[in-house]
C-alpha cells in the first residue's frame, strides 16, 4: 500500500477489472466500507469536518503523516466509497468527483495548462465544453485547435506540433459522433499530450477508454451513471501520476465538491447501471431499426 497527496492508503496500482465475476457484483460491492455499526447500506457522511484523539494526530492528519479524513471539500468516506467503487469499474487508478459533468470537464484540462499551451479537441462536443475550449481558454493564452472527423491525416496534421493536452468526446454529445480514440491517443503521446476522453454517453458499461489508450477519462455522473435525473455530479479518473501531480492539487484549492448526499446517491444508482445501459442501448437499437425501414 502507499499514500497518495492526501494521505489516504490507496494501492500501488488498481488492476484493470477482472471480469471473471460478474460486473454486477463490483457495483454493488466496491468500494464499500462499514462503521463499527455495520449498516448494511453505505454509511452517509454529511459533515463538513473530522475530529481528532489528540494534538499530535490532529498534525499527523494535516501533514499525511496517517491516513485520516481532513476536510469534506477534498475527502469524504461517503464520497469516497463511490470514488472507489467508480475507479474499480473503470480500471483506473484513482477517482475523484465533482459536483457536475461541467466541473470535472473544465478542472480536468485547467489543472494542466497555462498561457502559451496547445489543446486539440474533437469538433463534436457538448455546448459547455465547447465554451471552456474556444472562449474562456484562449482569452487566457491558451491556444486552441478543433478537428472535425475521424480521418487520420487530419489529426496527424494537428498534432504534428507540442501539444499540452486532447480532448475527446466519442461518443460526443448530443450528435454521438464517433471518433478512434486508440489512434488519437497514439498520435497525441508522440508529441507528450496527456488524453482525457468524456465519456459520458457511453459509461464504463459500454467503452473504457484507458484500455483504448487515453490518460484521463471524465464524466457527468447526471447522465448515465445516475440516470435517474436526481443529482447533479461529476468524476475525472486516471493514473497516480495524472492525480496527484495536476488534478488534486487544483481540485482542492478550487473546490468543485461532490456533496456526500448526492454521493451516496449514486452509490444506489451505479447497482442497476449496466441493466439500465443495456436496456436503453437495446431501445434505441429498436428504434433505429424501426425507423430505417
Amino acid at each position: 500500500m502507499s499514500k497518495d497527496a492526501w494521505g489516504y492508503q490507496e494501492p500501488n496500482r488498481r488492476p484493470a477489472p477482472n471480469w471473471k465475476v460478474n460486473p454486477q457484483t463490483s457495483q454493488v460491492r466496491a468500494g464499500l466500507t462499514r462503521t463499527g455499526f455495520g449498516e448494511t447500506s453505505e454509511a452517509l457522511f454529511l459533515n463538513s469536518g473530522f475530529t481528532y484523539s489528540s494534538a499530535q494526530e490532529a498534525e499527523d492528519s494535516f501533514t499525511d503523516e496517517i491516513d485520516h479524513f481532513v476536510y469534506s471539500r477534498f475527502g469524504n468516506p461517503t464520497v469516497a466509497m463511490f470514488e472507489n467503487r467508480l475507479a474499480e469499474l473503470e480500471g483506473a487508478e484513482l477517482c475523484v468527483a465533482t459536483g457536475s459533468g461541467m466541473a470535472a470537464m473544465f478542472a480536468s484540462v485547467a489543472c494542466m495548462v497555462k498561457a502559451g499551451d496547445r489543446v486539440v479537441a474533437t469538433a463534436a462536443m457538448f455546448s459547455s465544453c465547447h465554451v471552456v475550449l474556444t472562449e474562456f481558454l484562449p482569452a487566457w493564452g491558451v491556444e486552441v485547435e478543433l478537428v472535425k472527423g475521424t480521418d487520420e491525416k487530419v489529426w496527424a496534421q494537428a498534432l504534428s506540433k507540442p501539444t499540452k493536452v486532447v480532448f475527446i468526446e466519442s461518443p460526443s454529445n448530443p450528435l454521438m459522433e464517433i471518433v478512434d480514440i486508440r489512434m488519437i491517443s497514439d498520435l497525441a503521446h508522440k508529441v507528450g499530450a496527456t488524453v482525457i476522453v468524456d465519456n459520458v454517453m457511453a459509461s464504463p458499461m459500454m467503452q473504457r477508454p484507458l484500455e483504448l489508450g487515453a490518460d484521463v477519462v471524465m464524466y457527468s455522473a447526471t447522465k448515465h451513471l445516475d440516470g435517474q435525473g436526481r443529482v447533479l455530479a461529476g468524476a475525472v479518473l486516471g493514473s497516480f501520476g495524472y492525480m496527484n501531480e495536476y488534478f488534486k492539487p487544483f481540485f482542492r484549492h478550487t473546490g468543485p465538491s461532490l456533496s456526500p448526499f448526492n454521493a451516496w446517491v449514486l452509490l444506489k444508482s451505479l447497482e442497476t447501471l449496466d441493466m439500465r445501459v443495456e436496456r436503453m442501448a437495446n431501445n434505441a437499437q429498436k428504434i433505429a431499426e424501426f425507423l430505417a425501414t
